[in-house]
């Protein structure tokens, strides 16, 4: 199988395309379920409710991967898509905050057998600290975050905690060696710029998702 080797500027390619590509990765997972093995870009459109011209568009930043008059091959077009992403090597990450939310995206079912491992879950409340999560790790004490990411070898830093803790938290990721932080807390949190931030706040999904309600047809 062929494999990618295209040198890409992270700086040329925008956050949207990105988080397509997510979404190609999981429509050609699909395929292959299906046991299709070859897709044009307008079928890929027609099942998912895709644009072609945009699929086409994206894919184009990283070469030339179809054959005109045919389309993709899936399994090919699978391959590079995971190579482009990076998911052919694991991602190991830590989460800060074993309340609700870290030990819900601890047990989340996304990351068995995927790219991205949870090697610990950290939190300062002693009485916290020990107890197992519904994943099997114990809760471990926040102030050896260091020492944990180096032992482990992890990468990424998911912020669970409170909104008037995620600065400070951050602050310790970014110390341990952390170069990418998913941040859950209802803060924007500053990051050098050597650190990837990305912030996810549900209330504003939900806020847009209001939006249109309140305005739509």
């Amino acid at each position: 199988m062929s494999s990618f080797k295209r040198k890409i500027d992270p700086a040329a390619i925008s956050d949207l395309t990105i988080a397509r590509l997510s979404v190609y990765l999981r429509c050609v997972d699909r395929l292959i379920e299906l046991g299709i093995e070859t897709v044009s870009s307008q079928e890929l459109a027609r099942r998912f409710s895709l644009n072609s011209a945009q699929i086409r568009k994206d894919l184009a930043y990283f070469g030339e991967f179809g054959v005109r008059g045919v389309g993709y091959q899936v399994q090919e077009l699978r391959q590079y898509l995971i190579e482009i992403l990076g998911l052919d090597r694991e991602r190991r990450m830590v989460i800060v905050g074993a309340g609700n939310l870290g030990t819900a995206l601890c047990h989340y079912s996304g990351f068995s057998g995927d790219s991205f491992l949870v090697v610990g879950i950290l939190d300062s409340d002693p009485q916290r600290i020990g107890q197992p999560t519904p994943s099997g790790l114990l809760v471990e004490d926040s102030s050896r975050m260091g020492e944990i990411v180096q032992q482990r070898r992890a990468e990424i830093g998911v912020i669970a905690t409170p909104a008037r803790s995620a600065q400070r938290i951050c602050d310790q990721m970014v110390e341990s060696g952390l170069r990418a932080i998913l941040n859950f807390a209802t803060a924007r949190i500053r990051a050098p710029e050597s650190v990837r931030v990305k912030t996810v706040d549900l209330k504003v999904h939900l806020e847009e998702l209001s939006f249109y309600m309140t305005h739509g047809d």
